[in-house]
């Protein structure tokens, strides 16, 4: 699964790191889609399922958790519990390293550096949850090699591994090691069984990612047997997406990344209406349809959007899920058009937040800042400075802060 929700960390380039998102079902990103109104049939075949993934999906990591347990427990010796609860599990680590990033995850990247180390617990019953499910997989496998649901489970299972060295254990070649294995496994699937939809959303993000890589690393890439085709990948996810299998949720997220970047907006907003009133938690839906309005040309309605998703948070539609980026992505919309004043405002609007994210607290009071510079109201600017340096004085946000209030801000 594909991580979606988090903060807004330093930014690390999907196509360089493509390698990590190769394990479905999970939610991020930093966040996710489903393409048909019928339920999906989850495995094993447990109603809780159904309760967890909604859970999950509209970023009830907790509750999803415990309803992931539960069907663990129901069902040990199954492969597909145990990936389950391990994706809850990862991605709500990320999400508590700070190792998402909601703010961008539109764009080119969403996955960046994390801002506070892993739990050590969590770590161990990570590694644990994989060494288990790949115990039931192997063992599996030894007797029949041709065992599509045990070569998909696994593929699965390394994909999630991939995921966890890449963005805990920050060790690159393993991770890759682990994405390879995870496509090697889900070609074979489709090989036994063509039909066999979710495997797609491995093979579509690998051979997006190889199809999109600069010459010089294709050649290198190629030299250990991989190559990539950026409309058979995007063909792939597509008919994850629209399958309506386990993987159509996140295979809807990463078409949705993979789109925007091909400026494909219409297909992306396509995508990001259709998921919305499933989960009507995930505030990064709507957000994300904000996101490619505007990129599409058409500020109108994407001031409109942002200012929908802003009055939706206020009003307790996401719980204390951090809404108050579309206040920035507002602000940053208002500031394009060269409307200060409005820009400032809507930056403003992140204080009135209880609890806002300390870093999107930071980024928003630089730009107001910014905006009263272009306004010429420095003593106000020089407020909003000091409130960036005051909320944590170490970060290339407070040394921006710090530079302007040396010399006022001009665009």
């Amino acid at each position: 699964m594909v991580p979606l929700i988090g903060r807004e960390p330093n930014r690390v380039n999907l196509i360089e790191r493509g390698f990590c998102f190769l394990d479905p079902p999970l939610a991020g990103a930093e966040c996710c889609l489903a393409a048909a109104a019928a339920p999906i049939s989850y495995r094993p075949a447990d109603p809780l399922n159904q309760t967890a993934f909604q859970r999950l999906y509209d970023l009830d990591y907790e509750g999803s958790i415990q309803d992931f347990e539960k069907v663990e427990a129901r069902h040990p010796n199954d492969p597909f519990a145990i990936n389950h609860l391990l994706s809850a599990v990862l991605v709500r680590e990320l999400y508590r390293m700070g190792a998402m990033n909601t703010g961008e995850y539109a764009n080119d990247s969403f996955v960046g550096q994390a801002h506070r180390p892993a739990d050590p617990a969590q770590k161990e019953r990570i590694k644990h949850l994989v060494a288990e499910a790949q115990r039931l997989e192997n063992a599996e496998l030894s007797h029949n090699p041709n065992n599509v649901d045990m070569l998909y489970a696994r593929g699965v299972t390394r994909g999630q591994f991939a995921l966890y060295t890449a963005l805990i254990e920050r060790a690159w070649f393993s991770s890759l090691r682990n994405a390879v294995g995870a496509r090697r496994d889900h070609e074979r699937v489709l090989e036994l069984d063509p039909k066999y939809t979710d495997a797609k959303l491995v093979l579509g993000t690998h051979n997006y990612v190889m199809g999109s890589l600069p010459l010089a690393v294709k050649v290198a890439v190629a030299l250990v047997g991989l190559s990539g085709d950026k409309e058979k990948g995007i063909q792939y996810l597509s008919d994850a997406y629209h399958a309506n299998g386990e993987t159509s949720v996140d295979a809807g997220v990463v078409s949705l990344v993979f789109l925007r970047r091909e400026h494909r907006y219409g297909q992306a907003l396509e995508i990001a209406r259709a998921l919305s009133p499933r989960f009507p938690r995930n505030y990064l839906f709507p957000l994300e349809e904000a996101n490619l309005l505007r990129a599409s040309g058409k500020n109108s309605e994407s001031e409109e959007q942002y200012r929908r998703v802003w009055q939706n948070g206020r009003a307790g539609k996401y719980g204390n899920l951090h809404y108050e980026i579309a206040a920035i992505g507002l602000g940053d919309l208002l500031r394009s058009e060269k409307n200060y004043s409005a820009a400032a405002a809507a930056y403003e609007l992140v204080s009135d937040v209880a609890g806002a994210d300390p870093e999107l607290l930071q980024k928003a009071n630089l730009g107001a800042g910014e905006m009263y510079d272009q306004l010429q109201k420095r003593d106000l600017a020089i407020k909003k400075y000091e409130a960036v340096v005051a909320t944590n004085g170490g970060n290339a946000e407070a040394d921006k802060a710090r530079k302007r209030m040396k010399e006022a801000y001009r665009e």
